[in-house]
């Protein structure tokens, strides 16, 4: 375990653009920190990342204080997310096409059934019962970087249960004050979490209002999955002058010669009797690479209120024997590549969730209130985005030569460790200078 004697430079660097969000320079302090376990931490809890911090001697801080800091201290993580979107909307600019993403996805807890949000359902990776929470979020990419732009955790829903309870307490007679105060309680209590309560394709409408409501990307566009498609969704976007892309389920109806017939009827009548109408494309998707498709678009009409749309089947192989994909989006004048071109930049959403999960904590915390959870998958998010800001100037040895052109993510996270572990030789050198034992500087380093 590497000890922390304070931020990286590459940390304090791309953290300096958040300092106004917070109220005290020891609480940023904190705050950096924490960003800085979060990427180079084994166990990124605040309890695994404290413990490898190595302060100052007389300004040793308690895990207390660092947890005040970070999760109960007056500053705004909404206010966090809006300046993150305005900085990392700065480097997005100038950069090619710009997608935004919605999406969402699952946050396990297994040994966390009292963290706000987490529930018992099935999981159908695991294909097991697990404890997890759903998170709504949104990513920004562009060919060469993947930002995070919201992160929401969605309130479990126990209406049905709850209702249950009500039921079967209900009474016909209340004979005293103190049995009416108590139901009241109880009605009031239900009635307010079932307002309480959003859905995820709810919370995406509202992420989406909040992003275009900033200005920060106002050329992107948007490609999601039919997990979020609802009407309120892509009303939202092409009032505000944007397009958007969308794989639709193979059950869903469209209007073919006069009757409503579903999608993968009218593909599967097509491949067999008119398998010609299936253009071959050469289609440059968002990681540069160009990949063949064999493409069929028409202009189409959808049930509620969607009214007319562009549908587009795609298949990947030539004698069309793989289950197709179906895209649809607004815009109707786009041709079938530029469709498939900006569905090919929805991915990045996915390969935000695994980075945040796999490189900066996203599901390690064992903070259990509603504020706490969130500002850590919010510094979770600024995390990920520190990372890939990462200056990299190549390796000697002979374990980087593969990376010339372009670092992995690996290798930035490794440039951030050398940078924390250069820290930790310039404070063991003020240590020795001091005429410390090797015994003394080590039982500063990593207390026995």
């Amino acid at each position: 375990m590497l000890p922390l004697t304070g931020v990286p430079p590459t940390v304090a660097r791309e953290m300096k653009a958040y300092r106004e969000v917070f109220c005290r320079d020891e609480g940023f302090e904190h705050v950096s920190r924490y960003v800085s376990g979060l990427i180079l931490s084994p166990n990124k809890t605040l309890q695994g990342i404290h413990a490898q911090q190595v302060w100052p001697e007389g300004e040793e801080v308690s895990r207390r204080a660092m947890h005040a800091a970070v999760f109960e201290a007056g500053w705004s993580e909404d206010e966090l997310m809006e300046t993150h979107r305005q900085v990392v909307a700065a480097d997005h600019r100038g950069r090619g096409r710009e997608v935004i993403s919605v999406d969402w996805t699952q946050a396990h807890h297994e040994r966390g059934p009292q963290i706000y949000g987490v529930k018992e359902v099935y999981d159908y990776v695991m294909r097991r019962n697990s404890l997890l929470q759903t998170v709504v979020t949104a990513a920004a990419a562009n060919r060469e970087l993947v930002d995070g732009l919201a992160v929401e955790v969605q309130r479990p829903d126990f209406a049905e249960a709850e209702l249950e309870y009500l039921r079967m307490t209900a009474q016909e007679n209340y004979t005293e004050m103190e049995q009416v105060e108590k139901r009241l309680i109880e009605l009031v209590s239900y009635q307010r979490n079932r307002l309480a309560y959003r859905k995820r394709t709810e919370m995406a409408v509202e992420i989406v209002r909040q992003i275009e409501d900033e200005g920060h990307f106002p050329q992107a566009d948007y490609a999601f999955d039919n997990g979020v498609l609802t009407r309120e969704l892509t009303k939202l976007i092409e009032d505000r002058g944007k397009h958007w892309v969308s794989e639709i389920e193979s059950s869903r109806h469209i209007n073919w010669a006069g009757q409503w017939l579903r999608v993968d009827e009218v593909a599967e009548g097509l491949r067999t009797t008119h398998p010609e109408s299936f253009r071959h494309l050469t289609v440059q998707v968002r990681n540069g690479q160009e990949r063949e498709f064999w493409a069929f678009t028409k202009v189409v009409r959808l049930k509620k209120g969607y009214g007319r749309k562009r549908l587009v089947i795609v298949h990947e192989r030539a004698d069309l024997s793989d289950t197709p994909r179906f895209l649809l989006t607004d815009a109707q004048h786009w041709e079938s590549g530029r469709t498939i071109q900006t569905w090919s930049y929805r991915w990045p959403v996915e390969v935000f969730h695994e980075f945040s999960k796999q490189v900066t904590g996203f599901e390690s915390s064992q903070v259990r209130k509603e504020e706490a959870v969130n500002r850590h998958f919010r510094l979770s998010c600024v995390a990920q985005s520190v990372v890939q800001r990462a200056a990299w100037r190549g390796g000697k040895s002979e374990r980087f030569q593969f990376a010339e052109e372009k670092a992995t993510v690996g290798q930035k996270v490794y440039t951030i460790a050398r940078e924390a572990l250069g820290g930790v030789l310039q404070f063991a050198q003020g240590l020795f200078l001091q005429g410390r034992s090797c015994d003394q500087v080590l039982q500063v380093l990593m207390p026995a």
